[in-house]
């Protein structure tokens, strides 16, 4: 959670394109991203290379993952895989905690990880922080298109996801 706070100090401008990034530990230039690359950064930090669980788990667990949400995919990709919302969904599910998706902020905690639908089908990912905001819930940090941003939006669009990961099972 400190190192997702941490992100917000980081001039990032949004950029969904599709790079290609070394395998593991690639990355994105860093002063472009999306919501994703936020996510992958602040685990990055704590020693937790989500391009490689991710990529891992969908080469040997490819039929789990979503092949036609917005592409139409033949195998795994590890230069885009890990930044897609809807694989991180899939993955948090499958290794980590999926958790209760509710309207009370108790349930929310640092460190979980909050999926939502912007509307029109359209997916976002943030994690929560240990600072609360003005609405009495734990802020998040997310990156919609001004960059890394720590904010009071918990309840701001549609949940679809809440997840608890503390990195892969060795």
């Amino acid at each position: 959670m400190t190192a997702a706070k941490e992100r917000t100090n980081h001039t990032v401008r949004y950029e969904p394109a599709y790079v290609r990034i070394p395998y593991p530990g690639g990355d994105v230039p860093a002063d472009t991203g999306v919501c994703t690359d936020e996510i992958i950064r602040a685990y990055r930090a704590l020693g937790v290379d989500l391009q490689k669980e991710v990529h891992e788990d969908m080469v040997a667990n490819f039929a789990a993952y979503p092949r036609k949400w917005r592409w139409i995919l033949s195998k795994p990709d590890s230069n885009i895989d890990h930044r897609r919302v809807p694989n991180l969904m899939v993955f948090f599910s499958r290794k980590g905690e999926t958790l209760v998706i509710s309207q009370h902020a108790s349930d929310y905690m640092p460190g979980d990880l909050v999926t939502y639908d912007l509307g029109g089908n359209v997916p976002h990912i943030g994690i929560v922080v240990d600072q609360k905001g003005a609405s009495g819930a734990y802020m998040i940090v997310h990156n919609i298109g001004q960059g890394p941003r720590m904010e009071d939006v918990l309840f701001r669009w549609k949940i679809t996801g809440h997840y608890r990961y503390y990195g892969p099972v060795r």
